[in-house]
Parts: C-alpha cells; sequence; structure tokens
C-alpha cells in the first residue's frame, strides 16, 4: 500500500520547485495515497497517481497544474482508487474511451461536412451565382449554429425545429427554404450511407404537423401594393419622372416582374418586333425559362429607351453596372411622400397601411 504523506496545501504547493535536476522529480502532496506532484526542469507541473491494478504498477496522469487545482487532484485520485477497487483499469478504460470516440468520429459525419460535402456538387449545377450564395449563406446562417457540429445520424426533428422555430414567423420564406435545404443536405447523407430512416426535416407528414403552413404564415406579411383606384394615378405621376430608376418601374409595372429580373433586363433577352421578352433560367427566381408577352405600351417604352454602345443593360445605373434594388425603392418613396406633402394620404397598402414597394406591383398587377 503506497505510503500516506503529509498533507500540503495550496502554499505549499506554489513553493515546490525542481531542485536544479535535468530529470523530472516528484513530491508527495498527501490526502491521498500515491498523489504526486511532478515538476519537470523547465518549471512544468502535472499531477501523477502512482498506484498498483492488479499486478502491473500505473502512474496516471491527472492534469496539469494549475488547470487542475490540489482539490481537484485529490478528487481525481479518489475517483480512480474507487475505480481499481471495483476491478477497473482507469488506463486501460480511457483507451477505450478514446478509441471508441475517434472510431465514432470516423464512422459519423457532422452536418458542416455533410453540408459542405453536398454543396460541392449541387452549387456546380446552378448558372446563378446569386442563387449559389444564397445556398451557402441561409445555411451557414441559419443551419450551421444549431446543426453544424451535429452527426448527421444523430439528427432528430427537434434539432431542425431549433433552427426553424425562431424564424418561420417573422422570415418565413426564408424559414422555408432553410428547411427545403436541410431537407436535402439530410437526404444526400442518407443515399450516402451516413444516415438511416425518415428525414426529419420533410414537410409532409412531419414538420408540417408541428409548423403552421408557409402560406398561411406569410399572408400576414404581403408586400403594401397599391390599391386599385390609386394606380392610374400613379402611373401617370411615374411617366413624368425622369431617369433610369423612373423607367425601369414603368416597365415593371407593365410586364408584371420581380424587380430583379427588370434590373437585369439585357437588350438581347428583347425581340421588339414581336413584342417579347425571354429571361433565361438563370435570372429566373425558379430556374425556369420565362417568356413575356410585351405590351404596346411596354414596346412602346423600350422604343423610347436610349441604347449606349456596348452596353447590352436595358437600364443601366448612372455610373454604369445594375440599377441597384434601393434605386426603385426611392422613387416609390419619393412618390408617396410628394402626395403627402400635397396634403394627400399617400400610396397606401388597403390591408396593411403601409406605403407601396416595387414589389407590390406584382399584386396590383394581379388585381
Amino acid at each position: 500500500m503506497a505510503r500516506v504523506s503529509k498533507e500540503l496545501g495550496e502554499l505549499d504547493i506554489k513553493r515546490l520547485e525542481n531542485p536544479g535536476k535535468d530529470y523530472n522529480v516528484t513530491f508527495a502532496v498527501g490526502g491521498v495515497s500515491g498523489l504526486l506532484l511532478q515538476i519537470t526542469p523547465n518549471g512544468g507541473r502535472t499531477w501523477l497517481l502512482r498506484v498498483r491494478v492488479g499486478e502491473r504498477r500505473r502512474e496516471i496522469g491527472l492534469g496539469g497544474y494549475p488547470d487542475v487545482t490540489l482539490a481537484q487532484a485529490r478528487d481525481r485520485g479518489r475517483e480512480a482508487r474507487d475505480q481499481i477497487r471495483r476491478g477497473i483499469d482507469p488506463v486501460e478504460q480511457r483507451k477505450a474511451a478514446k478509441a471508441a470516440l475517434i472510431a465514432s468520429q470516423r464512422r459519423g459525419l457532422t452536418f458542416a461536412s455533410a453540408m459542405e460535402s453536398y454543396l460541392g456538387g449541387k452549387l456546380d449545377g446552378l448558372s446563378n451565382p446569386k442563387h449559389r450564395a444564397q445556398w451557402r449563406s441561409t445555411l451557414t446562417t441559419y443551419a450551421l449554429p444549431e446543426l453544424g457540429q451535429m452527426l448527421v445520424a444523430e439528427i432528430q426533428v427537434q434539432d431542425v425545429l431549433r433552427v426553424l422555430t425562431p424564424i418561420w414567423t417573422d422570415k418565413t420564406e426564408t424559414a422555408s427554404r432553410v428547411r427545403g435545404r436541410i431537407e436535402s443536405v439530410l437526404s444526400w447523407a442518407t443515399v450516402a450511407g451516413h444516415r438511416a430512416g425518415d428525414n426529419p426535416a420533410r414537410w409532409a407528414g412531419n414538420l408540417k404537423e408541428l409548423l403552421p403552413a408557409a402560406g398561411k404564415v406569410a399572408k400576414s406579411d404581403n408586400q403594401p401594393a397599391l390599391t386599385i383606384e390609386d394606380a392610374p394615378r400613379w402611373f401617370a405621376e411615374l411617366r413624368t419622372r425622369e431617369g433610369n430608376g423612373a423607367r425601369a418601374l414603368e416597365f415593371a409595372a407593365l410586364v408584371a416582374s420581380r424587380s430583379g429580373e427588370v434590373r437585369g433586363a439585357l437588350w438581347s433577352e428583347i425581340d421588339l418586333g414581336r413584342g417579347l421578352w425571354v429571361i433565361p433560367a438563370a435570372r429566373m427566381k425558379m430556374d425556369r425559362e420565362h417568356r413575356v408577352a410585351l405590351s404596346d405600351a411596354a414596346v412602346a417604352l423600350l422604343q423610347a429607351q436610349p441604347r449606349a454602345e456596348g452596353v447590352d443593360l436595358v437600364f443601366p445605373a448612372q455610373r454604369g453596372g445594375e440599377l441597384s434594388d434601393m434605386t426603385l425603392s426611392a422613387t416609390m418613396r419619393r412618390m408617396h411622400q410628394a402626395e403627402v406633402d400635397a396634403g394627400r394620404p399617400g400610396y397606401i397598402d388597403r390591408v396593411s397601411k403601409r406605403p407601396a414597394v416595387p414589389h407590390g406591383l406584382r399584386s396590383t398587377f394581379r388585381d
């Protein structure tokens, strides 16, 4: 049995030093049989428990000082001795636990790694740079903080809900896309052999029972739109304004297209003779080619639009390149403010009572 030494205190421990030896020296600190403080020639300090396990003599490392305090070292020493009394070799148990962890990590795949592997193939198939950026950014922003370090084999419905619940009401469209993208990553992981069973991000018969339908939630957050009654007056006022921002907004109202599609419109996409605008799939939200029949008013607008040599954009910014989304929004804000300054209510959405925005023109067009 190891000799029981005098119990040293924290101050005694701090005063201990290697007496100039070129090898490690040990000091018994008492409190637990065999508990030692080892000090290297460079002053490094670690705790050791010198003990017999079966027929073998062991020196079990208990951590470094001061990260592991004297009191903690004694607790660890008592725990190790208790294990030995129960027939457990602490060293072998530690090796087995480490080996099991390594094996589990090699077998398993984290969501972050699965996402990178999936996106490596997925993004190559997306021709639109904006869509490629959105796939990565939404998963990085919303999914990785909760799921990134989890093994895909262990992700459950409750884990996916932790990602979606905080944004499902306020950012419904984004949340819906995040859900679909998580489902795609986990589907890839299943096919690749890293998980089994149902996909916890699946909507039908799964999350559908736990979250309100995206369509119902989103209805409360529609983009503010012009009323039918205000549309003629607004459009007449718009036509009096100058600049490519106003012309792009006018064109958007005539063709009921999204702001991004209009701002990126190219002359090479437009056939004025046939009155047709063909938007390639790469610029469409749904990744499908879209053909827009141009009314006489839309054709007349385009015919009057100046074309700069070597510039394919229909509505280029003043300093070159594509107009920003804020340019169209600012035009609508100024028109609304002009109405308010004239003592009129302005261009207000009938339901939300908020000033109309460019994206709301699509709703007005449908009405």
